[in-house]
């Protein structure tokens, strides 16, 4: 595994996010080395949910008034159906996405995070995959929707839901390790 050492990982969540889409990539980037904050509208606690109901407290480390992209190598964003669509009303949470974008770092989204990415119109001519139900969405933002574990397109990792989370991780230490993307100008 990629050492990511000095690497610095921002995951944007509020509460109703899919816990292991949380969990799980932020216990990859830690053990790969990576520091890791939970950047959320409020500082305290948010709460994930799982199998069908709330589960476990995550401590928020900075709020997005006080988190600044350029301190970040990478930004995770979570899914769950509530979470994405909470944060995809804050004009806050959208400019700090698109911040990522605009200086080509990269982003991972799982499930219906990619919602974010669609508010953020990020997604014109990338390939991308989510969760089922959002495949229009993505598609009327200008994405190339696929049905795969995993899509990688220039530092932007896409993948469906908890099930895709082992290449999920593995592709986002990849990309947070490789950094920065130079992306295609039409």
């Amino acid at each position: 595994m990629e050492n990511l050492k000095g690497k610095n990982v921002a995951i944007l969540a509020t509460n109703g996010f899919e816990e292991s889409e949380l969990r799980e990539p932020m216990l990859a980037l830690k053990k790969a080395g990576a520091n890791v904050d939970i950047i959320s509208e409020n500082i305290g606690k948010i709460k994930g949910w799982s199998n069908g109901d709330w589960s476990n407290e995550y401590d928020v480390n900075k709020t997005l008034s006080e988190a600044n992209e350029e301190a970040y190598n990478a930004l995770v964003l979570p899914g769950g159906v509530m979470n994405p669509d909470t944060l995809r009303q804050n004009g806050e949470a959208i400019r700090f996405v698109k911040s990522f974008f605009k200086n080509k770092k990269p982003v991972a989204a799982i499930c219906h995070a990619p919602w974010l990415l669609a508010e953020a119109d990020v997604l014109s001519g990338r390939r991308v995959t989510s969760y089922g139900s959002i495949k229009r969405d993505l598609v009327n933002a200008g994405a190339k929707w696929e049905d795969s574990e995993v899509v990688v397109d220039e530092g932007l990792i896409t993948s469906r839901s908890p099930k895709d989370l082992p290449m999920f991780n593995t592709k986002l230490v990849e990309e947070v390790y490789e950094g920065k993307h130079e992306l295609q100008t039409a």
